[in-house]
């Protein structure tokens, strides 16, 4: 089970003080956010991808190489890559020399974004939001697969005898994970080829994730890939956590309430019963993560967002130092529980290694 933190990069006034970061601050917090996620023991950091205000991570891989060069053990990761409006040769390139430069720490989560304007901004069409998702990510895999492709689709140039560079690290492409919070057709894509799936179920009742999620794993049998309880399967949440519950609820009140995305909305009540949100103590927290796997099954990957809605800093990492001393609790209760031939999160180590494994065992049936 891997845990880590995403950030989707908002800059957000602090609805106690009025107070705005500047984008220098905000970028320069991001990386102390991920440097301290390391320093915890987490093992994942993720960063958005927007291009437009209030956000400032137009460019993941850069912010992600960076952090790389200053991290030791943190899988480096996006929430999303937006697979639509980046050309897939762009990505190939990009993610596989951040592959090289940070030996294998990273993988990165797909996704359309949740932003419709961005769509003409690099030339393409939002109604065919889909369909880009389909043709850019089939590229994406051929590029990373094949050293020489010759290919022509719907929606880019064609290419001829073209070779992407670097090619990927050990002859392993990056893993993929396929953010979705709606979309089957996505399920569908993630299934089809083995690739992971990452519900970012912060939003909406769990219902809605369960029927994705149950979709998904399904058609991951369905293609051959193993049971539905093999696939690997990715979730959301989002937490404040102080000692006292009380405290924890009296603090986070205003930020929840002027959030971009949710606040003047639902009550922080009713949001917290409905979504993975956790606001009390850290007890409360462990216990309610815990049902995360009563739910949707036995999973890899718990990703948090903690820097959002204007929390300061100083907040932030005060809250990662709580996230730290349950994790171990988090780690080993998951692992307790998770059913026996549950699959661990795929790692760059971890597939080297299956890959030899597969190409030793295919030399012998050879030569017997």
């Amino acid at each position: 089970m891997q845990f880590g933190i995403f950030t989707v990069g908002d800059v957000t006034p602090d609805p106690t003080d009025g107070s705005v970061p500047t984008e220098h601050q905000r970028i320069k917090n991001t990386v102390a956010i991920a440097k301290k996620a390391d320093e915890i023991g987490l093992d994942v950091f993720a960063t958005g991808e927007h291009h437009n205000p209030p956000f400032v991570p137009s460019s993941p891989t850069t912010t992600l190489a960076y952090v790389g060069a200053q991290t030791e053990n943190l899988i480096l990761s996006t929430s999303t890559t937006l697979i639509t409006t980046n050309d897939p040769v762009k990505i190939a390139e990009d993610y596989a020399t951040l592959q090289h430069l940070v030996d294998g720490r990273m993988d990165l989560m797909l996704g359309r974004g949740n932003t419709a304007p961005v769509y003409p901004w690099f030339g393409y069409d939002g109604s065919k939001a889909v369909e880009l998702t389909i043709e850019h990510y089939q590229l994406l895999r051929r590029l990373w697969e094949e050293d020489v492709v010759t290919w022509e689709g719907k929606f880019r140039t064609p290419l001829q005898g073209f070779t992407a560079t670097p090619r990927p690290l050990d002859g392993v492409a990056p893993f993929v994970w396929h953010g979705s919070i709606r979309t089957p057709e996505v399920a569908e894509l993630a299934a089809y080829y083995g690739d992971g799936y990452f519900a970012n179920n912060i939003f909406w009742p769990k219902e809605h994730y369960i029927r994705l999620i149950d979709f998904y794993r399904q058609r991951y049998a369905h293609y051959g890939h193993g049971e539905p309880e093999h696939a690997i399967v990715g979730l959301g949440g989002q937490f404040f956590i102080r000692p006292n519950s009380q405290d924890a609820v009296r603090e986070f009140r205003p930020y929840f309430d002027n959030a971009p995305v949710y606040g003047h909305g639902p009550s922080l009540e009713d949001f917290s019963s409905q979504t993975p949100l956790t606001v009390g103590s850290p007890q409360e927290f462990v216990e309610k993560t815990l049902t995360f796997a009563d739910y949707f099954g036995d999973y890899q990957r718990q990703l948090f967002i903690v820097d959002h809605a204007g929390l300061p800093l100083k907040t932030v990492l005060e809250q990662l130092d709580q996230l730290g001393e349950v994790l171990p609790t988090l780690r080993a209760e998951f692992d307790a529980r998770r059913a026996a031939g549950v699959p661990d999160a795929p790692t760059h180590a971890a597939r080297v290694a299956a890959r030899d494994a597969a190409q030793d065992a295919s030399g012998q049936e050879v030569l017997s």
